[in-house]
């Protein structure tokens, strides 16, 4: 969830996809062009990711593409309208917020172990934008996990840590309206961090992370840490909270809500009576209550025996039955040991980790028809929704935190300019946003393009825009949130109008007046920094 110089933890090694382009003409969103000899997708949030073919996040991972929501959300950064935000997880929520000028946050880290490139801006972008939609904005400095994973001393932390600082800044991130912190001097996410710690264990961190006997218990620690950053915008309020990342991170994502659902005091989900059933069971049992007036006496009131003998005979071959093959003769089972009770839907919501007085707490909350057990409470009269608004509000009023799920939006790897990976390991492939902007300037003219053999050639067949890293830059940086003027770029190159050698000279030109400007701003901005509430020096040793 954090940028280092090897995976974006918003930017990162990875092999080279379609890049977006204009507001009509866009990158496709299911799939990129795939890399020699790599057929799997990789996620591993500490070294070089490899994301192949797009589609296999959505099929795999279960991301889901933004164009799914992208109608829904306030004034769409273009990042968001390019394809470049390609992926979210349950980030309706969020855009339900800004859109209806409630309460929302937006959180991504940075790990310092180098200089902040133009990969990082992509980050640094998407949580300016939504600090300005209203949204409480959160920028760490991952240095716990920099020691940890990466080895690095503190005094190199520090000096890192304060250019990604500056340029953030400087890019219009507002320190008073803001947070921002170092993972090593906030109490309070290392006290979160302890509790989240509880929730978790060793074989866990190790099937998600390839955690081994080899693994430093601080690198572990860094994780928990990690997942404490992720929730720390709803500590003293839940609220719906975006963490925009590279796809590299999405394990921690995943985990995070995972964890935040193991926190929760309470859980809400469905039932049709008294027993408890998985998710299988209850599939099959809400197709046989709405199934109630070919088998029941009284189908306003079936019982659980009906349903079970009518789940045995011709029910059961009329169902849509789940994967899970078992599911249906468990159903008819429980059913069945139910005898005559009534078949009837409710809210049932559980008791996880509430103590006693949290639990009566609850039960004196509900309103209307209840039943009340040892575990949970069944209501009749509420939704699912109120539900769970009145569970976390009965949760935040006992003590406990009542996390929301965290959502998460995932954008494109930048190509690097000598194609294949973009790494700061080799400087030719990126721009540091400290570069001089004369080498800047002279890098982008110096890069890979998707032009022809020839200018023959590229008049009578058009450039490749979809694989060139130069037409990534305009995409991604350099036309800025002028679509008109990315879409012009586009449709000049693969309709053979624009040759290369002119492209990346007025690349080349625009790159050196961002630098130039950009580092001026951050020269302005250094009072800023230094009036922010941060430690800008580690006190630690090592």
């Amino acid at each position: 969830m954090t940028d280092d110089e090897h995976s974006t933890r918003g930017e990162g090694e990875s092999d080279p996809v379609d890049p977006p382009v204009g507001t009509r003409r866009r990158a496709r969103t299911d799939g990129g062009v795939e890399a020699e000899d790599v057929d799997d997708v990789v996620l591993d949030p500490w070294g070089a990711a490899n994301v192949s073919d797009y589609r296999k996040l959505f099929e795999e991972f279960g991301i889901e593409e933004f164009d799914d929501v992208l109608s829904e959300v306030p004034e769409p950064h273009y990042l968001m309208r390019r394809g470049v935000i390609f992926g979210q997880r349950d980030y309706r929520p969020v855009a339900d917020a800004l859109r209806e000028g409630e309460d929302a946050a937006v959180l991504s880290g940075f790990m310092p172990t180098g200089d902040p490139h133009i990969g990082h801006k992509l980050v640094f972008d998407e949580i300016i934008w939504h600090q300005e939609r209203g949204a409480d904005a959160y920028g760490l400095i991952a240095d716990l996990e920099a020691h940890a994973a990466r080895g690095l001393s503190w005094d190199e932390i520090d000096e890192h840590a304060r250019n990604y600082l500056l340029s953030l800044l400087a890019l219009g991130f507002d320190p008073e309206e803001g947070d921002l912190y170092r993972q090593s001097t906030n109490r309070e996410v290392q006290d979160l961090a302890f509790e989240l710690g509880v929730e978790a264990n060793f074989s866990e961190l190790g099937a998600i992370y390839g955690f081994d006997g080899e693994t430093d218990v601080s690198h572990m620690q860094s994780v928990v840490t990690q997942m404490a950053d992720i929730l720390y915008p709803q500590l003293d309020d839940p609220k719906p909270t975006v963490i925009p990342v590279g796809p590299d991170q999405d394990p921690h994502v995943r985990l995070a809500r995972d964890l935040a659902s193991r926190m929760r005091y309470f859980g809400v989900t469905e039932a049709y009576a008294s027993f408890e059933a998985d998710p299988g069971e209850l599939a099959v049992i809400a197709q046989a209550y709405d199934a109630r007036e070919k088998y029941a006496e009284d189908p306003d009131q079936p019982r659980c025996t009906e349903a079970a003998d009518w789940l045995r005979g011709e029910g059961g071959a009329r169902l849509d039955v789940p994967e899970d093959e078992g599911a249906l003769d468990r159903a008819a089972e429980s059913l069945e040991n139910a005898g005559m009770e009534p078949l009837r839907p409710r809210t049932r919501i559980v008791n996880r980790r509430g103590d006693d007085a949290a639990f009566e707490a609850l039960i004196d909350a509900v309103d209307g028809e209840k039943r009340v057990f040892e575990a949970h409470v069944d209501a009749f009269d509420l939704d699912r929704e109120t539900a769970e608004e009145l569970a976390r509000e009965v949760e935040v009023e006992q003590g406990g935190y009542g996390f929301l799920p965290p959502s998460s939006i995932y954008h494109r790897f930048m190509t690097g300019l000598t194609g294949g990976k973009m790494s700061s390991s080799i400087p030719a492939s990126h721009i540091s946003l400290l570069d001089d902007p004369e080498d800047g300037y002279d890098k982008v003219k110096a890069a890979t393009t998707g032009g022809r053999e020839t200018a023959e050639l590229q008049r009578e067949l058009g450039g490749e825009a979809d694989e060139c890293p130069v037409y990534e830059l305009y995409a991604y940086l350099l036309a800025g949130d002028d679509d008109e003027f990315a879409t012009r770029v586009y449709d000049e190159c693969v309709g053979g109008e624009r040759l290369c050698g002119d492209c990346k000279e007025q690349a080349a030109g625009l790159m050196k007046e961002f630098l130039e400007a950009h580092q001026e701003k951050r020269e302005e901005v250094e009072g800023l920094l230094e009036a922010a509430d941060i430690e800008l020096e580690s006190p630690r040793k090592g």
